[in-house]
């Protein structure tokens, strides 16, 4: 059995789909009840509250693990959750960590995550580490306004970033909880073309076949809204990013073509596979 955390957002619930397809029991796991594909055992918990999740490790073979933003504050104990994986004989761990780990090291949210990746590689599991840059998935923010106003609103809006489409992350994580080939992997995750949210407003009219409005928001109205979600911290790194990438930020990864042994999805194949989301 493999349970999946985050098990309701934009790369659990394609992951869960995936593994059963794949004939794999599947155990998803999300602070609130959700509807989940046939076969599929739901469990609600927290993973805030480590305790709640024990029962639910209880003869998994692999878990997946996802934070959700109360995780990344600095009060938060995430390590916990793979001593309690070890404790109740989870042989593999695969984390969603992030590109900010290798890209910038120094950023709080990213000191706080390669600790958690260095406690997974010592724990004497299995492991793998996914570390996607941007998500395509972020997109679905501008969701309402676009659908209300014909606006995208956000900041630096000619500056860009491959984005990831969550479909290929989740496709990724499939195959490194079932095949052992990827155990002490290390997947840096991207889409395959830099994208800006100027371009990225132009794809989702392209495929509304209506105007969209792009809106640049400054920085301090940006960081506004996003610590509406997050936490500051996470806000500040990921606002970082996105004015100013690095090199290595704006890197191509060959790794979710060498890993699924096709390319990355498009900007764009994210769009035409949501867009009524925006209509």
């Amino acid at each position: 059995m493999i349970v999946v955390t985050g098990a309701t957002g934009n790369v659990g619930r394609p992951l869960t789909r995936a593994l059963t397809e794949a004939g794999e029991q599947v155990t998803a796991v999300s602070r609130s009840a959700v509807a989940v594909p046939e076969g599929v055992r739901h469990v609600v918990a927290d993973l805030a509250e480590p305790a709640g999740l024990a029962p639910v490790l209880d003869g998994a073979k692999a878990l997946f693990l996802l934070l959700s933003g109360d995780l990344h504050s600095p009060e938060a104990r995430p390590a916990d959750l793979i001593d309690l994986a070890v404790t109740h004989g989870v042989r593999r761990v695969v984390l969603l960590s992030s590109q900010g780990v290798a890209t910038r090291p120094l950023g709080p949210t990213r000191v706080a995550m390669r600790a958690l990746e260095d406690a997974l590689r010592e724990s004497g599991l299995d492991w793998a580490v996914l570390r996607p840059g941007g998500f395509a998935s972020n997109a679905f923010a501008w969701a309402e306004s676009v659908r209300t106003q014909g606006v995208v609103a956000a900041p630096f809006g000619d500056v860009g970033v491959p984005v990831v489409d969550p479909e290929d992350i989740a496709a990724v994580a499939a195959a490194c909880l079932v095949d052992d080939r990827h155990t002490g992997g290390v997947y840096e995750l991207t889409g395959p073309e830099v994208v800006t949210p100027r371009q990225q407003a132009a794809a989702i009219a392209a495929q509304l076949a209506s105007p969209v409005r792009f809106h640049e928001l400054t920085r301090d109205e940006a960081r506004a809204a996003m610590t509406r979600f997050v936490p500051a911290e996470l806000a500040d790194d990921t606002l970082d990013i996105i004015s100013a990438p690095n090199p290595a930020e704006l890197r191509i990864s060959p790794d979710v073509e060498r890993v699924l042994g096709r390319a990355p999805h498009t900007f764009s194949d994210w769009v035409a596979r949501n867009i009524a989301a925006f209509r």
